[in-house]
């Protein structure tokens, strides 16, 4: 089975960061704060497809999972928080290039979804810490497999535009 790729969405979005940005080769480790993951894929082939009924389960199960980790932002907070506690400030610092009101908003969000647990001290000034749940670490393998499968897809783009140089 070939795979075909449309040469302007691969020059427009993939061109700059190919060459800015080093990326892991397949079977190489990973380092997600505390956990090691490894990098390998897996290709399915004459896999029999799923009946209707399960296929829209499965997609409603995507799009409610997307709708919490959507955004540019998210799974940085998480992996920031998740190797420990931290106070807005260093937050801030750690995750490079997020402005004061989106992480604001960006925490609140992760706090709703119950990702993270966000305690007040009453001191002076009041001190506020941000911690990630047990819960969040529920998305370990989640981001091993997100982060294969980026790799694994980089590496086809790659394979591809040099094809058509």
């Amino acid at each position: 089975m070939k795979e075909s790729f449309h040469p302007n969405y691969q020059r427009q979005n993939y061109g700059y960061q190919l060459v800015k940005r080093r990326y892991l080769p397949k079977g190489k480790r990973l380092h997600l704060g505390n956990v090691i993951t490894f990098v390998a894929m897996k290709m399915t082939i004459n896999e029999t497809l799923p009946d209707n009924e399960a296929c829209a389960g499965s997609l409603k199960n995507v799009l409610d999972a997307l709708s919490v980790i959507n955004g540019r932002w998210k799974l940085a907070l998480i992996l920031c928080l998740v190797q420990s506690s931290k106070r807005f400030n260093e937050i801030q610092h750690e995750v490079t290039g997020i402005s004061s009101r989106i992480l604001a908003k960006e925490l609140k969000d992760l706090e709703l979804n119950d990702f993270i647990k966000r305690t007040v001290y009453p001191t002076t000034p009041v001190t506020i810490i941000y911690e990630a749940t047990e819960y969040s670490r529920t998305l370990k393998t989640l981001i091993g497999e997100l982060s294969a499968w980026g790799g694994q897809h980089r590496e086809k783009i790659r394979q591809s535009m040099r094809k058509q140089s």
